[in-house]
């Protein structure tokens, strides 16, 4: 039977900066303020500066020009600034991995968060957890690709239908996605209610005990996967699921979002030679 912690000893684990490691003790306090997200967050000009861009793009739709930290956290919301500069720091952490594209993989999982952010909002479950979580949710994908990059050609071979990703992850490794980046979340010391969503994901049905945000995670990965996604859409989604999570059908059709108008992956390109590069 596979072992996950043989398959973490075959893999070089990201180094996460000091900013996120100390942005992820904060996700477990309930009483954390402004003030202490945004001095840990100043720590790091480079992060900062990402934040502020992010927060003057079309993304985040606010009339009037950022220019400060506070601004940011003030207009935004603490949670979600918090949620982009983990997504940032981890972006940033993997490194470049062969046999896969870099847009396509971030845009994807973008298309995860912004999904899962959305179910929630007709849940009464907090919609900056299911970002994050939505978010970082195929980081296990890239492990699974450093520890053996011929496997993600199989992994990532097209045609492939909503789902079947988690499908060949387990068929080739023993392991999906979400369960390996549960194990990486639980060493970095995320929240345990993300662990299990992210253990939950392939199947949350099968979860105990049930796991809300990793029932989302479900929908919204496969909604991820499938371009143009529109309302007709989510009648491929598994009813079983839906109904487990009491969502509304009619409330779906009527709000699903166009998942392109919550994307923005300006900030997954690298243009440092000019060129867009393709590779993770």
């Amino acid at each position: 039977m596979p072992n996950l912690s043989l398959f973490f000893k075959s893999v070089k684990l990201p180094a996460m900066p000091e900013v996120a490691h100390a942005l992820i003790k904060t996700l477990n306090k309930n009483d954390v303020t402004a003030a202490r997200v945004r001095d840990l967050i100043a720590k790091d000009p480079a992060l900062t500066a990402t934040l502020l861009r992010m927060a003057n793009s079309a993304l985040f739709g606010l009339s009037q020009s950022i220019s400060s930290l506070d601004t940011a956290i003030r207009l935004v919301g603490l949670s979600q600034i918090r949620s982009h500069a983990l997504s940032v720091c981890l972006r940033n952490a993997f490194p470049v991995v062969s046999h896969m594209d870099r847009i396509e993989f971030w845009r994807g999982s973008m298309a995860t968060a912004a999904y899962a952010q959305w179910l929630c909002s007709g849940l009464a479950l907090d919609q900056q957890q299911a970002w994050l979580t939505g978010m970082m949710l195929r980081l296990g994908e890239l492990l699974i690709a450093q520890q053996d990059p011929v496997l993600i050609e199989g992994i990532e071979k097209r045609p492939c239908a909503p789902g079947e990703r988690w499908v060949r992850e387990q068929r080739l490794t023993g392991f999906s996605e979400g369960q390996i980046t549960a194990e990486l979340a639980r060493r970095w010391d995320f929240p345990a209610e993300m662990v299990h969503a992210f253990e939950a994901a392939a199947h949350p049905l099968a979860a105990q005990p049930f796991s809300p945000i990793g029932a989302v995670l479900h929908l919204a990965g496969r909604l991820a996967d499938v371009p143009n996604a529109r309302p007709l859409t989510l009648a491929s989604l598994p009813p079983d699921v839906v109904n487990a999570l009491q969502l509304n059908g009619e409330w779906m059709q009527a709000t699903m979002p166009s998942v392109h108008s919550l994307l923005d992956v300006t900030e997954f390109t690298d243009l440092s030679h000019g060129t867009n590069s393709l590779t993770v």
